[in-house]
């Protein structure tokens, strides 16, 4: 089903990398010498991460005051003494290869598949209106925080679960290529960024991410994957609730590190959705790459109270990279709910999510 995409060339994925370097904030320029073929060894300027502006942005996710840390934020994030590694967020990670979206940016996508109407938004509305509320959405999400950018995405599922076993019996069907692209397509209309969302079902990412790769060479494709469909014990999706563990992730990430450094890419996001602490096991071990910044996004439904719980028992004490959280324009009405979180409540939450999705 899945073809190979011959119209890409190495010169587009490098004009269009060039494009979302510029996303991120940076403080000057350095130069890589690098041989192309034979011929001779050219310069090509590279930005440099604002090492400071990355920590103070962690530091105000997080709800930490920079007036009281006595030291700069970047100093403060790099500090190893009892008071700043006691303390869960921000989470202390390697820092992002220059050109990474994250903290620079807020990402709010809206989430589906074009095939049912029951998966999100990107199925249930005519492409025109479904982009005009994204961009109502995202206007919201800059009014509340008007120091932090935003850049839309399309959050489309390209490999989804089944119930049904299907000819492998892996409980999963692939999408066509003219489906993402056209995910793509609709994207570039907004300048905004692809999300291609994998439930796995019997089947694993060692077979699934390889067959996504033509796309995850572009520089505005990202990757979010669903361990609510990793049935590692032979259960039918939605019979009972899936799990990756640690090893899962760190193949995710390294496979998309691998991308990055073989066609020059900015940072990729990986995605991992969660909202049951046993959903992602081990995660210690979740190993964030220069490459690549992982979002651990609480997507979970029901009304505020139970929403707000559940981040605050399954992804504040977990602390990874970043956070997400997930809003269901229907299933977070459901009575007793009252109404969908507010992004000023979201904001609120410890760490404030930097990732916003919408189904």
């Amino acid at each position: 089903m899945f073809k190979t995409i011959r119209w890409i060339s190495i010169g587009v994925v490098v004009l269009v990398s060039a494009y979302f370097f510029c996303l991120a904030d940076f403080s000057s320029l350095a130069y890589r010498s690098e041989t192309f073929n034979s011929g001779p060894e050219r310069f090509i300027p590279l930005p440099i991460l604002n090492k400071a502006e990355y920590a103070a942005r962690l530091f105000a996710l997080a709800h930490v005051s920079t007036s009281t840390l006595a030291v700069s934020p970047e100093t403060a994030w790099d500090s190893t003494t009892t008071a700043v590694t006691q303390r869960l967020w921000p989470a202390k990670t390697v820092y992002p290869n220059a050109g990474a979206i994250l903290p620079f940016k807020r990402i709010v996508a809206y989430y589906g598949n074009y095939y049912s109407t029951k998966m999100g938004v990107l199925g249930e509305y005519p492409a025109t209106q479904m982009l005009a509320m994204l961009a109502s959405t995202t206007a919201e999400w800059a009014a509340a925080d008007p120091n932090t950018p935003v850049i839309p995405a399309l959050e489309y599922i390209a490999v989804v679960a089944q119930g049904d076993p299907g000819p492998d019996h892996m409980y999963r069907l692939r999408m066509p290529d003219d489906q993402i692209e056209k995910t793509i397509q609709l994207a570039n209309q907004i300048h905004g960024l692809v999300i291609l969302d994998v439930q796995v079902g019997l089947s694993d990412l060692q077979k699934e991410l390889p067959l996504l790769e033509p796309y995850l060479i572009m520089p505005q494709v990202e990757l979010a994957i669903d361990p609510e469909f990793s049935m590692k014990y032979g259960n039918p999706p939605d019979s009972v609730i899936g799990t990756f563990d640690a090893s899962d992730i760190n193949y995710a990430a390294t496979y998309l590190a691998g991308i990055v450094d073989k066609y020059h890419l900015p940072p990729k996001v990986l995605i991992v959705d969660r909202f049951t602490e046993a959903m992602v096991t081990n995660y210690k071990n979740i190993r964030p790459l220069p490459e690549v910044e992982i979002v651990m996004n609480m997507d979970g439904w029901g009304s505020r109270r139970k929403k707000k719980g559940t981040y605050n028992a399954v992804i504040y004490p977990e602390p990874v990279q970043f956070t997400g959280i997930k809003l269901f324009y229907k299933n977070d009405l459901r009575p007793p709910s009252h109404g969908m979180l507010t992004p000023a409540e979201i904001l609120k939450l410890t760490p404030a999510p930097i990732y916003i999705q919408y189904q």
